[in-house]
């Protein structure tokens, strides 16, 4: 049913995997290293054509230029301030809702599961003018409160379905013995369920993260000011009318992508935990 590992295929497909995984791993690399080499390429290169050579010389001001003079960190600390808060609701949120789909069983246990799966399929673009109009009604409008407040609501759906399975497969003899001795519920999820959800939690977090941290989409549907937008969406007003400035928005680009990297590595371990627990008893 699955394919084996390749250290037991024969000698000729370890050599295939040998050859063949550099050459992936360069196609896979291969955007990322152009975006990094225009980075550090002054704007005569791009203007006279040189759009995928090396640069004549390395231009590290591009960094400098749209960290100051573009002012990017007001845009970084804008997708801080709309990220932090959406993990740790989305997050809270997912947990209490995974727990009481997880461990209940009621009627509608299952529908109401099914309504918060079904929510990750609608496609987010067609909710675009409602959600506008919405948040224009709110008062809300271009305000990091609207990112916030729908970020959560989107990511709940997703978040539920990732803790419920989690928290499902945990020993129900746990939760049994906690009642039988008596303890309320809220200290039985709080003592007991939530210390054994710290990996989920974890990876979840990282992926939350970097989702919303990515976010280019809503970004500029629901903010239009530079004290509200992300970073995403303000590294878009670096291209003007007539002139784009790739080479400051491939060095923007380099800068914006070091929080969720730095996240992941800050917090593999417990990432990978929590993808994985569960897979092997």
């Amino acid at each position: 049913m699955f394919p084996r590992p390749i250290a037991q295929r024969s000698q000729a497909a370890q050599w295939s995997y040998a050859a063949l995984l550099p050459i992936a791993l360069i196609l896979w690399l291969l955007p990322l290293l152009g975006i990094a080499m225009t980075s550090i390429k002054p704007a005569s290169d791009l203007a006279s054509g040189n759009y995928f050579g090396l640069p004549t010389h390395p231009a590290f001001e591009n960094y400098w230029s749209v960290l100051f003079d573009f002012d990017l960190w007001r845009y970084i600390r804008n997708s801080f301030v709309v990220t932090i808060p959406t993990v740790i609701g989305a997050v809270a949120l997912s947990c209490l809702t995974g727990f009481a789909l997880g461990t209940y069983r009621f009627k509608g246990n299952l529908l109401i599961f099914f309504l918060f799966v079904a929510g990750n399929f609608v496609p987010f673009q067609i909710l675009m003018v409602p959600v506008r109009d919405l948040t224009l009604r709110m008062g809300i409008y271009d305000t990091p409160q609207a990112l916030i407040l729908f970020h959560i609501a989107f990511q709940t759906g997703f978040c539920t379905l990732f803790m419920r399975n989690f928290i499902a497969a945990l020993p129900r003899e746990l939760i049994e013995a906690a009642r039988v001795e008596g303890v309320a519920e809220w200290q039985i999820f709080w003592h007991i369920v939530l210390p054994l959800m710290k990996p989920a939690i974890a990876a979840l977090s990282v992926l939350v993260f970097t989702f919303i941290w990515n976010d280019f989409f809503w970004a500029t549907v629901l903010t239009t000011s530079a004290d509200t937008r992300p970073v995403t969406a303000g590294l878009s007003s670096l291209n003007g009318q007539w002139v784009a400035a790739w080479h400051l928005v491939s060095a923007g680009s380099i800068v914006a992508a070091l929080p969720p990297v730095a996240m992941f590595f800050l917090m593999q371990k417990h990432f990978i935990a929590g993808l994985t627990l569960g897979a092997v008893k």
